[in-house]
């Protein structure tokens, strides 16, 4: 089978494969349709950054199942799925309460294991999801990268009636931006440096932008005077200059959800640290993208959301094609990020 291969030093590479098999009664065999480069696998390309070489990444990706092992009873050939990357022990005291993200004898599709990047893969039942019959099978590779966001709504207790401001333009932000909007927020701000960005954000429902290059916080935070209450910023880039701007521009009492994974070391001004008691903010770490009962509402969620179209993906996609091309858009990206969803379709 083909798979797109991760050699060390950033080789991108299409080589053929061993086609996986069934070896315990719990697996399932998917034959992999669409798959989707998370900004996480840049670091594990470009950076030295996974775990083992060679490595087929891929934790975003939706299928068809081609069989399963005899305790899998739910799932049936041909049914639509979706990966659940991470698979938690279910047995120690972070899992006994539901606190699935923060196990530490986990495993994880495309990081810890080969992953989706290729034309079959096996994994354990509790890895996938069901996905509606009328949801198209692409827009499955995007549920993994919307529960992101949704986990974070999840851990705030939810967006419905708060001012939501999302500092990063990126996918996960686009994608929770749009979450926020149909789930309920009184309104929905994006901030990014990029002006393509910032268009599109308003293109898919933003109440109002801001350009953090040609604004200062202070001017931010005077623009969203009218939403300083009731407030909910997600902060999704991953900076530190993202992470200092969301605190700058909370209003009273507003919670800071820190979604994005920081690969610099991270600083705060004193005058920025006496920002949090001053306003008394509320700081939310949001790690991964999972709750109770497993994998939680957060999938659920996406799934509905998808399947009754209130999300716009294809703006979202920079590219689609088979490996080979698929594997030359990465190889292309040089460790930089991506301006849009890279899609590997193997179909």
């Amino acid at each position: 089978m083909k798979s797109v291969v991760i050699h060390a030093e950033g080789n991108v590479c299409v080589e053929d494969r061993p086609e996986p098999q069934l070896q315990h009664e719990d697996e399932v065999k998917v034959r992999v349709v669409s798959s989707g480069l998370c900004g996480s696998d840049i670091p594990r390309i470009f950076a030295n950054g996974a775990h083992f070489y060679p490595i087929t990444l891929g934790h975003e990706f939706s299928g068809y199942v081609e069989a399963c092992g005899p305790a899998v009873t739910d799932l049936h050939a041909g049914d639509a799925v979706a990966c659940v990357p991470l698979l938690p022990c279910f047995d120690c005291p972070a899992c006994s309460r539901e606190y699935y993200s923060l196990c530490k004898r986990y495993q994880f599709i495309g990081s810890r294991c080969d992953g989706g990047n290729a034309e079959y893969i096996v994994v354990k039942r509790p890895n996938l999801v069901r996905l509606p019959a009328d949801l198209p099978i692409e827009d499955g590779a995007f549920i993994e990268p919307i529960t992101v966001g949704l986990h974070a709504f999840h851990l705030a207790a939810g967006c419905k009636d708060k001012n939501v401001v999302i500092v990063g333009a990126g996918t996960i932000g686009l994608l929770a931006m749009q979450c926020a909007r149909v789930l309920g927020a009184k309104s929905v701000t994006a901030i990014d440096i990029n002006p393509d960005k910032l268009a599109l954000a308003s293109a898919l429902g933003a109440t109002r932008t801001f350009n953090s290059r040609e604004q200062s916080a202070a001017d931010i935070l005077a623009g969203l005077e009218a939403e300083c209450f009731d407030q909910l910023v997600l902060e999704t880039a991953g900076t530190p200059q993202t992470v200092s701007l969301a605190i700058e521009i909370a209003g009273p009492r507003a919670q800071v959800a820190l979604v994005g994974t920081l690969h610099d070391e991270l600083t705060l001004t004193a005058t920025v640290f006496g920002l949090i008691l001053r306003k008394e903010l509320t700081l939310i770490g949001s790690w991964m993208n999972y709750s109770g009962p497993w994998p939680g509402e957060e999938w659920h969620t996406a799934a509905r959301l998808l399947t009754e179209k209130r999300l716009a993906l294809e703006p979202l996609i920079a590219h689609r094609g088979d490996p080979e091309s698929y594997a030359r858009a990465v190889q292309a990206l040089n460790g930089k990020p991506m301006q849009g969803k890279i899609l590997l379709r193997l179909d």
